[in-house]
């Protein structure tokens, strides 16, 4: 799903639409209307404009107008989606509500906090740190006496690590993390956004060979020893073939070795042997990786990092999940901070560190807002917190047309708080109370964040645009999956209903029928060619079986290895070669062009059927929703795009 809406959100930005903008202009001109809601000229023309601004040959009338029809259709799909209610469901109030928050970012008055964290992040991304830890659990709704505790007796460790008792030592024996006594505390190399921030904090303010002072994270309370500071390896990108654990793996994951040092293709033994089914169609390929990020897996980010040189090859390592090998693909050192920065502010802005400039924000923008607690009220849904997280609601019935909180001349009632509690979910790892203060808060937060927004969808037209684009696109996908891609994908049915009435459609090119032979050594195939001539099965099986020679057996076309194009086209035995592999290919017979079966043309026809699909279902949506085009308007907007000064 997630390469889905990647792709689509390119559809998006071919089709997608943003809010009108007050051009100051005087009042916007409707272009044409779905049903009573109205579409204006100027955000067609922005549209236009942005997404053609590299391609001036399509500011034409015929273009103008295709992209129009696409334009029409975009609103329709949208306009079905809010009429089913799309637009009110949790998920999407969620996800758009998180864009909306990222486009705000920078309007925040307190985003110079973030651009800080986002610089402190990056000078620490430099450095990699090794330390060790002791940590004495405690959960974050713990009582004041088990509190004091664990405080105490974290604080009696660390006064005997301060008077020279081996750190490790103390770690194996007193600390609460599971695998302390075989690492006695000790973490390995990490940087930077890898550990809870209070965890980082400490590490990177305390000098080598130090302890830090006591630290309060999720887990509790720990104490930490610096041990060792080295600049970054920055990551390393490799592919690997893994064989998982079973009882001939390793005998299995060195035949596979064995075989790539007598030359065969990475590539190939990668899709033939490995097991990691994310990867084996890739050539094994994972996503880059610092140092740190494997730490469940030492063995295999310590074989990464030894190689030298993209396409070192490490000898088999096992780990808890197999056997592997690793080739290196690239070592990738920091970027420089520019270049590292659009994206590290994302992460930052996600981050527990963030809240910092959360709270910052908030506490400014209440003062900004006015706002003002109306303390009574609140108390009464805190008293009754754990009632009302079970979904009764009884006990402040009386209280719905109350005011929590008012903000920007605004009221915010205790109704509009239930329903903002039904709509929000999650793990409660606080006491009933704390969490009930937290998402009177957050439901704080959340009233500020809106009013934040009408101010600056005011003053600028840009947002306006851009946060409308986001709300649309969500609402786009979702009923697209809904009505387009899922059925297709699902609808056996429809699709082979489809294939039996345009059959004619799907017809394949001249076919070869016979056998393709791979292997990097040609003496292997050259004696397997003298092989076939003869009825020896058996000795023929040996061959391929002990040199491991590749064999691909069916139906091919022309197109479907480029090697068939190197040899005639004909019945009859064929050598060829193509970078370190040799061919013997064994032509059958030649098929002539002719039609597909359904199963050999399922990809074409589920791409057709989603075309057919899309296209009914629009006929429908203009049958259900009232598309009126203003003549004049279109001629004005289409002059605008094809000359413009007309709009000057």
């Amino acid at each position: 799903m997630y390469v889905k809406r990647v792709a689509f959100s390119a559809l998006i930005c071919l089709i997608a639409t943003a809010a009108a903008a007050q051009s100051g202009k005087g009042k916007e001109e409707v272009l044409f209307y779905i049903n009573s809601k109205p579409t204006t000229i100027e955000e067609f023309v922005y549209l236009y404009r942005k997404n053609h601004q590299h391609n001036p040959g399509d500011f034409t009338t015929e273009k103008i107008e295709e992209y129009l029809s696409l334009f029409i259709n975009y609103k329709l799909k949208v306009e079905e989606a809010i009429s089913r209610g799309m637009d009110t469901t949790a998920s999407f109030r969620k996800e758009y509500e998180t864009y909306r928050d990222e486009l705000l970012r920078p309007y925040t008055p307190d985003s110079k906090i973030v651009d800080s964290l986002v610089t402190l992040t990056y000078n620490r991304l430099k450095e990699e740190v090794n330390t060790s830890h002791i940590l004495i659990r405690l959960s974050s709704d713990a009582t004041p006496e088990d509190t004091l505790k664990a405080f105490r007796k974290i604080s009696a460790i660390r006064d005997r690590a301060l008077k020279g008792e081996d750190f490790g030592e103390l770690a194996a024996a007193n600390s609460e993390e599971p695998n302390a006594k075989v690492t006695k505390g000790n973490l390995g190399y990490y940087t930077a956004m890898q550990l809870v921030f209070p965890f980082e904090q400490a590490a990177y303010t305390t000098p080598v060979g130090q302890i830090s002072g006591i630290v309060r994270t999720q887990f509790g309370y720990h104490v930490l020893k610096v041990n060792a500071r080295r600049p970054s390896k920055g990551e390393v990108e490799v592919s690997h073939i893994m064989i998982r654990k079973n009882d001939d793996a390793k005998d299995r994951i060195f035949d596979v070795y064995d075989k790539l040092q007598k030359g065969m293709a990475w590539d190939e033994l990668c899709a033939e042997y490995s097991e990691d089914s994310n990867t084996k169609s890739k050539g094994g390929r994972l996503r880059p990786f610092g140092v740190g990020t494997m730490a469940s897996v030492r063995e295999f980010e310590e074989a990464a990092f030894s190689l030298d040189k993209p396409g070192d090859i490490s000898d088999p390592i096992e780990t808890q999940f197999g056997w592997h090998i690793l080739r290196l693909e690239s070592k990738i050192p920091l970027p420089p901070f520019e270049e590292v920065k659009a994206s590290l502010t994302q992460r930052v802005s996600r981050d527990e560190r963030v809240k910092i400039s959360r709270d910052a924000l908030r506490e400014r923008m209440k003062r900004e807002f006015g706002y003002q607690e109306n303390h009574a009220v609140t108390n009464a849904i805190v008293d009754n917190a754990p009632n009302i997280l079970r979904g009764d609601y009884s006990s402040i019935s009386t209280l719905s047309g109350s005011a929590l909180f008012s903000m920007g001349g605004n009221d915010y009632t205790t109704a509009q708080f239930i329903d903002f509690l039904k709509r929000e979910s999650g793990i409660q790892t606080e006491s009933p109370k704390e969490r009930m203060r937290s998402l009177i808060d957050r439901f704080s937060d959340r009233s500020q964040m809106a009013l934040l927004e009408k101010r600056v969808a005011r003053e600028s037209p840009d947002y306006r645009w851009l946060s409308k684009e986001y709300y649309e696109g969500i609402l786009l996908f979702e009923i697209m999956e809904k009505e387009i891609w899922n059925r297709a994908a699902d609808d056996t049915v429809g699709l082979k209903n489809y294939f039996s009435a345009n059959s004619g459609k799907y017809v394949a090119d001249e076919r070869m029928v016979g056998t393709i032979y791979q292997s990097p050594i040609k003496a292997q195939l050259e004696q397997l060619r003298s092989l076939l001539g003869s009825n020896s099965r058996e000795e023929i099986t040996r061959l391929i079986t002990t040199n491991y020679i590749r064999v691909d057996s069916g139906a091919f076309e022309r197109k479907d290895r480029s090697i068939l194009s190197q040899v005639e086209w004909a019945p009859g035995v064929y050598m060829t070669a193509s970078g370190n592999s040799n061919y013997l290919i064994v032509i059958q017979k030649i098929l002539p062009p002719g039609p597909q079966t359904f199963e050999e043309a399922r990809a074409s026809v589920i791409t057709d059927y989603q075309t057919y699909l899309e296209d009914s279902w629009i006929r429908e949506l203009k049958r259900k929703f009232a598309v009126k085009i203003v003549k004049k308007a279109k001629k004005r907007a289409f002059s605008q795009l094809i000359d413009p000064k007309a709009d000057q």
